[in-house]
């Protein structure tokens, strides 16, 4: 499996998304696991929110693996807090910080969160309750790293203006189709043009890639926000064709190939699964592998529908 950099330390280039585990069974959750585990896939990504309550998911993971001592320190275990659905607010205090790591702790059945993300950006932070939280989690070892998710450079600039701990990712939404993170880029400086359109204050990427954060690509085979996948979808017959294509010549699936077009970028992402299927694991763990070649990116960039100037 291949790895990337990842704070001071190296990762896999997929992450195992725990989102979608609620109503599977003890066996089809270790079965997933042991998959995961069997490619080279040893990161399981989670959030307090997962499974319509808090800590479902969480709760569900660990009891359905009942992981040894030995077992946990083989794995990375990431969660996010921050998003209060009761409320349909955000949270950054550090009460609400300290009191969502204790109830992932506990329903992870852990004594360490390996990396505790920002879930998604509270338009109330204080950067300074932030850094109070995140210094006693590192202080106590409840917590060994931190990062954000979907937040924009000056929103991670302003986190640290108090925040000394690192911060090592980013899981912001990423797909062939869906890419304006990079698309934008790539068309700047052009008149008229909608992908050339700066968003969240542009530059997310390169911004990540100078301060050494791991971009994590959620959603990475969603044609738009939640809308259905690209793959086998008939409103993309040109990128389909492409991608099935090039997945004869690497001999992968296209969902192979639709991972190793995010992990081919020289900013050396993590492609993060939302699947629950093993076999889809152990497919994109196989395309991650895949070393596309630049005309073979642009060539799935721009049947995807984007502009190559």
């Amino acid at each position: 499996m291949k790895t990337v950099p990842f704070g001071s330390e190296t990762a896999p280039a997929v992450i195992a998304g725990m989102m979608r585990i609620p109503d599977k069974t003890d066996a089809e959750v270790r079965e997933l696991y042991d998959t995961a585990r069997e490619a080279g896939v040893d990161f399981f990504d989670h959030a307090d929110i997962y499974g319509g309550a808090m800590h479902v998911c969480e709760d569900r993971f660990a009891s359905a693996l009942n992981l040894s001592t030995a077992e946990r320190s083989e794995i990375t275990i990431q969660t996010k807090a921050g998003i209060v659905p009761e409320h349909q607010m955000f949270d950054f205090s550090y009460e609400h910080l300290i009191a969502q790591v204790e109830g992932s702790l506990k329903a992870l059945r852990t004594d360490y969160i390996d990396v505790l993300l920002l879930h998604r950006p509270d338009a109330l932070v204080e950067p300074e309750e932030v850094a109070r939280a995140f210094d006693e989690l590192s202080a106590s070892g409840k917590v060994r790293a931190f990062g954000v998710s979907n937040h924009t450079p000056r929103q991670i600039d302003l986190l640290r203006t108090a925040v000394t701990q690192p911060l090592i990712a980013n899981q912001l939404q990423l797909s062939i189709t869906h890419s304006p993170i990079i698309a934008q880029g790539v068309a700047a400086n052009m008149d008229g043009a909608v992908q050339s359109v700066v968003l969240d204050g542009g530059g997310i990427v390169d911004y990540c890639r100078i301060n050494g954060i791991t971009i994590q690509a959620w959603s990475p085979f969603q044609a738009g926000f939640f809308n259905g996948v690209f793959l086998d979808n008939p409103d993309y017959p040109e990128l389909n064709a492409v991608l099935k294509r090039l997945a004869a010549k690497y001999d992968v699936t296209p969902l192979g190939i639709a991972t190793a077009w995010i992990t081919r970028h020289p900013a050396k992402m993590q492609v993060v699964l939302g699947t629950t299927t093993p076999q889809r694991v152990a497919d994109a763990a196989a395309g991650a592998d895949v070393e596309l070649t630049r005309p073979e990116w642009y060539e799935l960039f721009r049947t995807a529908g984007h502009i190559v100037p």
